[in-house]
């Protein structure tokens, strides 16, 4: 069972695997604007789905506890926006 943490420190979202960060996507924050720039998943755990249960968790903890408009410079994000409409209103909030 994975989970995904903000760490806030490295200003990014973890995603761990009994304990361990297998994977990560990294933002920066310009005013009320969080500006995903990359993500990353251990290559070993690549083509598990991890890095799309990574975004949808960091999305929804944005969407569900912050005013934030969503900016998505990470191209991984960016498509995974275009495959999640439900999500397109977190850009232009």
């Amino acid at each position: 069972m994975a989970d995904v943490i903000q760490n806030t420190e490295n200003d990014r979202f973890e995603l761990l695997i009994g304990g361990e960060v297998v994977g990560f996507t990294q933002y920066v924050m310009e005013g009320n604007t969080i500006d995903f720039v990359h993500t990353e998943v251990d290559p070993n755990r690549e083509e598990r789905g991890l890095g799309s249960e990574l975004v949808e968790a960091a999305l929804n903890d944005i969407r569900d506890n912050t005013h934030y408009r969503v900016q998505a410079d990470c191209p991984f994000v960016a498509h995974w926006l275009t495959k999640h409409p439900d999500y397109q209103p977190l850009l232009s909030r």
